[in-house]
């Protein structure tokens, strides 16, 4: 997990803090982030994580700050998402509190928005998890800017099943798929 208050510019591999997963106890490195509970909770409820990150991205955590969730307005939220990102309501930094409602109240995608806070992305991989921090944050910038011009309609159920199975089961090359 990245250190407390070390600025990601000057980030490196080597600056990475190494916890026990069960216990969260230091193994090497500097003072883990203040989240560190949040991102051991997430995974020892679904062992299926490989890769977890929080940001407060501009666009996306603007969505977070009113509670609205970022609606499935385009075939690349259908993509990669499979539906809108939800927003959970308002929760305190206690203990597993932030944990419990991510995995309550995320879809089937890799992405949650937390109501007054900010945005977690989860995935198989720390690749995956990362492609859907910048996934989240370029859709929402997008959504943001059509509703300045409008109220963009969401896609139909049908077509966000139809754009959600393409994208899992035919894009990219087949030996890649499923890979972080």
């Amino acid at each position: 997990i990245k250190p407390s208050g070390i600025d990601f510019k000057s980030l490196t591999p080597a600056d990475l803090t190494v916890v026990e997963l069960d216990s969260g106890r230091l193994i090497s490195g500097k003072k883990p982030s203040v989240d560190l509970e949040h991102h051991r909770f997430l995974y020892q409820k679904d062992s299926h994580l490989g890769g977890v990150i929080h940001t407060h991205s501009n666009y996306a955590t603007a969505f977070a700050a009113v509670g609205k969730a970022i609606p499935c307005v385009l075939t690349a939220i259908a993509d990669e998402f499979g539906a809108e990102v939800p927003c959970t309501p308002y929760i305190d930094n206690l203990g597993d509190h932030i944990a419990n409602a991510i995995i309550k109240y995320r879809g089937r995608g890799p992405a949650i928005l937390l109501g007054k806070h900010g945005v977690f992305t989860f995935d198989a991989t720390p690749t995956k998890a990362l492609k859907a921090a910048i996934m989240v944050e370029d859709t929402a910038k997008t959504v943001w800017l059509a509703l300045q011009m409008g109220q963009p309609e969401v896609l139909p159920s049908a077509e966000i099943e139809k754009w959600w199975g393409r994208y899992h089961s035919t894009y990219g090359q087949s030996e890649a798929r499923g890979k972080g």
